[in-house]
């Protein structure tokens, strides 16, 4: 066991480099572990106290606190202790980049007493080995620096799977009865309740660490009705599953009662409650159907008219209830743009296409190992009078893959169900080699004699390790170089905008309180919005200080959800897909309530969102047609941008660099990365008589957008009047920026670049003219300076 949990934790250390990185600068992965880190500072500065509400994001109206709060309030306080009440950040960071490897390191215990309560002690072990090598998303979510609470998903329900098969081991060997506790005969029930309070103990964590927990319930309701259903047909009491059914659930809804925050989650507080009455009116009607000697199948035929029943008067009497159950039954589907997401995505699926890779990544050949044992299991569960807990891992697992073929995240909660069921074959195949008969050999005679030792057990012994073993030890070993997060380039530009726009007026730690129902939260006049990509949200918000529009908790974000006659709400994928400036500035004004403010003074772009990313963008509006057209090349047919794409809001800002437009400018851009930036450029000088340069542009680029400075004069009418400056961004790079127009005997320029530097308490921009403008027509040509406050106000300058 140690050395499971020893080899466990090093894998998942190995990466550390790339969390602690040589500036200084700790790096954690993905994005949602970003936010974890928000609300273990948070916590931290104002402990014990909850960021229930986050102004911080998703602005104008900030958000409710997404995550439950138990995984961030444990890492807390395990912080808090050891900083003796006032600990520093290095100390902070530190202990969240470990803490989830030490999670998953942690798993193989309640791995092995799973297998070993199962099975034997031999099947606990080597499902402890197997769970601690493996592969996926299990060993992708419990790396160092990815601090999010899967893991915790994983370590808490595995922990409530091992709590309940003990529970119904003791229970099957000491039973009870309704009739003995209504007795007072508790010594009956009092072997097998210690198991069933810490279930629900272990339940009710789960609960208060992830608000999907009615996930979990639901397979323990499966579990629970489904047992009910075979003890009546055997004609077996089922009064063990009612009480440890209340028991187990109702001791989590207490524990999710107790905190008052949580109210408003109404599936996970209506599932659990659900829980608590189901139970025993299964069990009761069952003791009917007996006392009346009535057939058998009525039992599960009566289970399912109640059920009906239930739901067809929840639909007329309580509208609550029955979207409670419609929920439960679409609980994994997404559609539209909820599909770009990457973790709700079915497995099975690479591109929207059908494929087997992502099982072989997540599992190895134990995906396939534990469905041999899942027909072999199901097979003698058939023909054998199986055991409860036995039934209880063939429904905890059914239902595991019945989650994950629908969202790929779920393949951490079955690496568990995996090692488990790979261990038992394993087992068997050894033993089947002759090794259970060599070591009761070895016992009987006291002494080991290598003579003894055939051929088939060295060979069972080979099996174990080259078919079982080491390819989830090889494909950890890969996936374990690298942990994620933000590159140098987003972190580069989250820094920049820290240190160079103005603060917003909030502090970042304070304990915001959170608005009444139907109100907004006031925000102070300072205030404002950073515009980008729901993805990069919380980068924005933890390294750069600045409030996201949008965020990863997929707020912010606008377009519509069911249907292409929804109204195209203002967000995130209707400002980046819009087809001119206007309209994007339209949407940008419409996402505040306050028509006098804007929702976002800043725009970041990066290379991604120009690119591959673009098409997500498009798919949570629903309106995907076009943007990209087929094109006949030397190599045929092929799907290249047109000109739906070009005219969008993001491609006039990263492509073009904002070329021409009147109230949005670059202030900063990242350094140049490799990307597929370049090819975009050559469809457009190719299909549309461009001439942009073929080269590699920041990363990321931060734009502002701005009320603009008009530039007016006079000129004969019919010129042609054009006024340009060539822009110096902070990497070096250059480009001009123009627009034109023609006189009616006066002309009139908006423009955003102040030519006079930044200004002190505004935007300390490093991107900037060379010079003035140069206003040009006929044979005149002519210069004028623009400063600052002209831009940030709109005045009028008089040429």
């Amino acid at each position: 066991m140690l050395i499971s949990f020893l080899v466990a934790l090093y894998i998942r250390t190995i990466p550390k480099a790339s969390v602690f990185l040589s500036n200084g600068f700790v790096r954690f992965g993905g994005n949602d572990p970003w936010y974890h880190l928000r609300n273990v500072e948070s916590i931290v500065h104002n402990f014990p106290n909850i960021l229930w509400f986050d102004a911080y994001t998703q602005y104008p109206s900030g958000t409710r606190q997404i995550f439950a709060p138990l995984f961030d309030l444990v890492l807390s306080s395990i912080i808090w202790i050891l900083g003796f009440g006032n600990p520093d950040q290095d100390l902070i960071y530190k202990v969240c980049a470990y803490y989830p490897a030490f999670l998953g390191a942690i798993v193989v215990i309640p791995t092995y007493f799973v297998a070993k309560w199962l099975f034997d002690r031999r099947v606990g072990l080597l499902a402890a080995l197997l769970i601690a090598i493996a592969p996926g998303q299990f060993l992708s979510r419990s790396m160092i620096g990815f601090n999010d609470h899967h893991i915790a998903e994983t370590l808490l329900t595995t922990i409530v799977a091992m709590f309940l098969i003990m529970a119904l081991k003791v229970g099957r060997e000491h039973p009870f009865t309704f009739e003995s506790i209504r007795a007072g005969k508790f010594a009956e029930l009092r072997p097998a309740l210690a198991y069933f309070i810490l279930a629900g103990v272990s339940l009710g964590a789960y609960s208060l660490a992830w608000y999907g927990a009615v996930f979990f319930s639901f397979i323990l309701g499966i579990y629970i009705t489904v047992q009910h259903i075979i003890d009546h047909m055997h004609n077996r009491s089922t009064d063990y599953l009612a009480v440890g059914g209340v028991i187990i659930f109702g001791i989590a809804l207490l524990m999710v009662l107790m905190v008052p925050n949580l109210s408003s989650r109404g599936l996970l507080i209506k599932g659990l409650f659900a829980g608590t009455i189901a139970f025993p009116i299964f069990t009761l009607i069952s003791i009917e159907l007996n006392k009346r000697d009535l057939k058998k199948y009525y039992y599960p035929i009566s289970i399912a008219s109640l059920s009906i029943v239930g739901i067809v008067f929840a639909k007329i009497l309580s509208p609550s209830i029955y979207g409670l159950i419609s929920s439960l039954a679409s609980y994994f589907m997404r559609t539209g743009g909820g599909l770009t997401i990457a973790e709700a995505s079915p497995l099975l699926s690479v591109g929207g296409q059908f494929s087997i890779a992502p099982f072989w990544g997540n599992f190895t050949t134990m995906g396939y190992i534990s469905l041999i044992a899942i027909i072999y299991l199901g097979y003698e569960a058939f023909k054998k009078n199986n055991t409860p807990e036995r039934t209880f891992l063939l429904v905890w697992t059914f239902m595991i893959i019945w989650a994950m073929l629908q969202q790929n995240r779920f393949a951490y909660y079955y690496s568990v169900n995996a090692a488990i069921l790979s261990a038992y074959v394993g087992i068997k195949i050894l033993d089947l080699a002759g090794w259970k008969d060599l070591l009761d050999e070895i016992k009987l005679k006291d002494k080991f004699d290598i003579k003894s030792i055939k051929i088939w057990p060295i060979l069972s012994v080979l099996v174990i390790l080259l078919v079982f073993m080491y390819p989830s030890y090889d494909m950890s070993m890969k996936q374990s170089q690298y942990t994620g997060g933000p590159n140098g380039y987003w972190i580069e530009a989250s820094m920049w905008l820290d240190s160079n726009t103005p603060d917003p007026g909030l502090d970042y730690y304070e304990s915001y309180e959170t608005p009444a129902e139907g109100e907004s939260y006031q925000y102070p006049d300072t205030a404002y919005g950073v515009m980008s990509w729901w993805d990069y949200g919380h980068w924005i918000e933890v390294i750069g200080h600045r409030i996201p529009n949008a965020n990863p908790f997929q707020q912010g974000i606008g377009g519509r959800r069911n249907s292409i006659d929804e109204e195209n709400k203002p967000g995130a994928a209707t400002f980046f897909t819009a087809q001119s400036e206007e309209e994007a500035t339209a949407v940008l004004e419409a996402v505040h309530p306050d028509p006098e403010k804007a929702g976002a003074r800043y725009i970041v772009s990066d290379v991604e969102m120009a690119t591959g990313k673009f098409y997500a963008m498009t798919a949570w509006t629903l309106d995907t047609a076009d943007y990209y057209i087929p094109v006949q090349t030397d190599q045929g047919v092929q799907t290249v941008p047109g000109p739906r794409y070009f005219n969008s809001m993001e491609s006039r800002l990263h492509i073009f660099d904002a070329r021409g437009m009147e109230e949005y400018r670059m202030v900063h851009e990242s350094p140049a990365g490799n990307s597929a930036e370049t090819g975009y450029k050559n469809v457009y000088n190719a299909l549309f008589e461009g001439n942009i340069p073929l080269e590699n542009t920041g990363y990321v680029k931060i734009f502002e957008y701005v009320e603009g400075a008009q530039i007016v004069g006079e000129a004969p009418e019919g010129e042609d009047v054009t006024i340009s400056v060539t822009i110096l961004t902070n990497i070096g790079r250059t480009f001009v920026y123009s627009q034109s127009t023609v006189s009616d005997g006066t002309y009139s320029f908006t423009v955003p670049y102040s030519t006079l530097g930044p200004i002190e308490g505004e935007t300390q921009f490093d991107t900037m003219p060379v010079g003035p403008y140069k206003i040009s027509y006929g044979n005149v040509q002519e210069e004028v300076d623009v400063d600052e406050r002209d831009v940030l106000d709109g005045n009028v300058i008089e040429v």
